[in-house]
């Protein structure tokens, strides 16, 4: 389960990408989570996915 607080979720994904995972889809895939329903989550806060970087700036 993944947090459901924007700012917790912010943070635990790019614990998780810098950690665990080489790309989103990676995360995504092995989680079983919807990438765009994460993604439009943390874009209301402004913080989008930056592939090159592998974290959400």
């Amino acid at each position: 389960m993944i947090p459901q607080d924007p700012a917790m979720l912010l943070s635990f994904l790019n614990l998780k990408l810098r950690d665990h995972y080489g790309t989103l889809e990676a995360l995504c895939d092995d989680l079983d989570i919807d990438r765009t329903e994460i993604e439009d989550k943390l874009s209301k806060m402004d913080y989008h996915y930056d592939k090159e970087r592998n974290q959400f700036v």
